[in-house]
């Protein structure tokens, strides 16, 4: 198997180009090529198919994917299937441009949440149109030491933003937080943030099917539309383990801004994994 490696804010990816869909990519697959010391090790894998050979019947919410040639097939660390990572998007992204198989600043990459805008700046950062976040209501979680409550946020894929009192570093994200199954039956990326200045927030997070991540841009969207108050536009940077990244919030939706990197190419022995 070709891959390649690559981060966005340290939330770091296992890209395959697949552009045919012949590869039969299992659950158990994507597990062992994560795998840290067994594997390549990743937080994700980013399989890189064209749109009309994905091989699958993709939801109502994703019909705007059939207008990009690319999708970004995203499984989790554990081999689960996910609708869309904000991080991983812009991976995807700048493998796209630097592996010619994408020209120019500005082009759409299908995903299970639906098209997704790409502009590549002018300092090489790169920006995502992330659609709008939708703000559901309020939650809990349970944690190793003790619950948070925070705002429900659908960013395509499910998110508890969690405003805290207290240092982040102080919070226990060793354990699988416990979420209600009637709130979030899919399972949820659990968020804890606080704003550290006018304009500025700082977050944790602990990932649906890969545990704590030095980042997640869904999640970063997430708390910059849970700490924005109904009916109004902001623009966050949001300060992760990894890194920073910035949202605009207006009108149309939210924007994500920040790195990619591409650090590695290579092959794999399948046979070898696990």
């Amino acid at each position: 198997m070709r891959f390649a490696k690559g981060h966005g804010t340290e939330n770091d990816f296992v890209i395959l180009p697949d552009p045919d869909g012949s590869l039969d990519l299992t659950r158990e697959t994507v597990a062992a090529l994560c795998d840290r010391r067994a594997g390549i090790g990743g937080d994700g894998v980013l399989r890189v198919v064209r749109t009309r050979a994905l091989g699958e019947v993709l939801p109502e919410s994703a019909a705007s994917s059939a207008s990009c040639e690319w999708f970004m097939d995203y499984r989790n660390a554990d081999g689960g299937i996910a609708e869309m990572c904000g991080n991983g998007v812009r991976v995807f992204a700048r493998y796209l441009i630097e592996s010619g198989l994408a020209e120019g600043t500005s082009f759409g990459v299908g995903t299970r949440a639906g098209a997704r805008h790409i502009t590549v700046e002018a300092n090489g950062d790169i920006t995502v149109d992330m659609g709008r976040p939708e703000v559901m209501g309020k939650g809990s979680a349970g944690l190793a030491d003790g619950t948070v409550h925070g705002t429900r946020v659908s960013v395509g894929n499910p998110h508890l933003a969690c405003p805290v009192d207290r240092p982040l570093s102080e919070i226990d994200l060793s354990e699988q937080p416990r979420l209600d199954a009637a709130e979030f039956p899919e399972g949820a990326n659990v968020e804890v943030f606080t704003e550290t200045a006018p304009g500025a927030l700082e977050m944790r997070v602990y990932e649906r099917g890969a545990a704590e991540t030095r980042s997640c841009g869904t999640g970063i969207v997430a708390v910059a539309a849970a700490a924005t108050p109904p009916g109004e536009g902001a623009t966050w940077r949001v300060r992760v383990l990894g890194g920073e990244c910035i949202v605009y919030l207006d009108a149309d939706g939210a924007r994500l801004r920040g790195p990619a990197v591409i650090l590695a190419e290579g092959d794999v022995d399948g046979a070898r994994l696990g």
